[in-house]
């Protein structure tokens, strides 16, 4: 057994070091070379990510939008209690979500028949029933801020229940913007019910968040990192809008 060496021991590490650094340079451009050719797997899963994404969003906005608005400007017994369920809600682990999609529609479920386990159409069933309580709470706090002025001025102009609604919601313009670019964001950034219930298959049901998982695991860092910079890249987007959003709303 030779002699311990502090000169070997340093060169060792600082080549393990150099070696790793170098890995993780070729790691990023081979990410880069992904990104700017296009690669044909990298845009089947960006494509399936944005129909989910955009899908699931939407659905949830045209839900919670109305019933947000509603629940901010009506006042009945047994409101305080929708509030709190809505905000348990909102607070909804994604893998007990994904667990009761899995329960329901799995070859034991109520709805075994429909086949829709392991599809996009699930996937962007349980995102709504996560993010359409986000859009419910948001709407809720803001109109219910705005509610007392808005219905003086609704009498003043003599509308009905009606017309009163849809003058709320025009007034909320920026905030119903504001509040898809959150469900929009919390849908991108998913991963726990839809890989339950989506089963991140390659060519079908892989998203963002799924894929990199799933590739970094396997050890194809290249594809995890192209995933990870536009996934990065869009988060900061959304959060640069909402942020002009909020002070546009604030004045």
């Amino acid at each position: 057994m030779g002699e311990f060496s502090p000169r070997a021991f340093l060169w060792n590490t600082k080549k393990i070091e150099i070696d790793g650094g170098n890995g993780l340079q070729s790691a990023l451009h081979k990410a880069l070379q992904l990104i700017l050719t296009a690669d044909r797997e990298l845009c089947n899963i960006l494509s399936v990510t944005a129909k989910l994404s955009i899908s699931s969003s939407l659905i949830a906005l045209l839900i919670g939008v109305p019933v947000g608005i509603w629940l901010g400007t009506t006042k009945f017994k047994g409101q305080s209690i929708l509030l709190v369920l809505n905000r348990t809600l909102m607070g909804m682990p994604p893998v007990v979500c994904g667990l009761l999609f899995y329960m329901l529609f799995s070859g034991v479920g109520p709805f075994r028949h429909m086949k829709l386990l392991f599809t996009v159409d699930i996937m962007i069933l349980a995102q709504v029933v996560l993010i359409t309580p986000i859009v419910i709470g948001n709407m809720e706090t803001y109109v219910a801020g705005i509610a007392e002025p808005v219905r003086e001025t609704a009498k003043g102009l003599g509308l009905g229940s009606g017309k009163m609604f849809l003058l709320f919601g025009k007034e909320c313009t920026y905030q119903i913007f504001s509040a898809y670019l959150l469900a929009f964001a919390r849908a991108i950034a998913e991963v726990g019910a839809v890989s339950m219930v989506g089963g991140a298959i390659a060519w079908k049901t892989n998203v963002m968040t799924t894929a990199i998982m799933q590739y970094t695991n396997r050890g194809n860092f290249s594809l995890g990192i192209a995933l990870g910079m536009i996934l990065m890249t869009i988060s900061l987007l959304v959060n640069v809008v909402l942020s002009i959003m909020q002070r546009r709303v604030s004045r």
